[in-house]
């Protein structure tokens, strides 16, 4: 992992280099392959006091993890930030971790193809047509001022398509 610490019209002793660099250094528990980081300490504006820390680590797979704290004190910025940092790389450590992708492969012998089911084995539940058949205009306005649901397809018996009908925030009804 290569680290890049600069400081931006702020002069950098060796203990805050240091201080960063240790503080970086415990990123690597997280197993994650952080491929560079980069910290840039801007120092004092003429109309802000204090550091700006900015912390920009940079991940395999193209992902990026971008920090920016700001704070009176030098070694405050950067423990804050680096205390957000661990949280943001603990969140994608248990996301990585979490998403697994199985296969048949991995399911082993056990795993069923759906098309070797037997056709004894399928079921066919018939549906109630009345339920879901086509609205005309004046029936899906009647609907949408009943319900609480936002949209209501349409069939548009002149053309022969289906439209989309839903109520507006301000009450009135639009048509797509």
């Amino acid at each position: 992992m290569s680290k890049n610490i600069v400081g931006r019209h702020f002069d950098l002793s060796d203990s805050i280099r240091n201080h960063i660099s240790d503080s970086i250094d415990e990123l690597d528990k997280y197993n994650l392959n952080i491929i560079s980081t980069s910290t840039i300490i801007s120092g004092d504006n003429k109309n802000k006091e204090g550091v700006l820390l900015e912390l920009v680590i940079n991940l395999k797979d193209k992902n990026t993890i971008v920090i920016t704290q700001r704070d009176k004190d030098v070694y405050a910025a950067s423990d804050t930030a680096m205390n957000r940092a661990q949280k943001a790389l603990r969140r994608y450590a248990d996301k990585v971790k979490d998403h697994k992708v199985m296969s048949f492969k991995d399911m082993g012998v056990d795993a069923e193809a759906v098309l070797d089911l037997e056709p004894e084995e399928v079921e066919i539940v018939p549906m109630d047509l009345e339920l879901h058949k086509p609205l005309d205009f004046d029936e899906a306005i009647e609907a949408l001022k009943a319900e609480k649901k936002r949209q209501f397809i349409v069939f548009n018996d002149y053309d022969g398509l289906m439209r989309v009908m839903y109520k507006r925030a301000d009450g009135k009804f639009g048509l797509y």
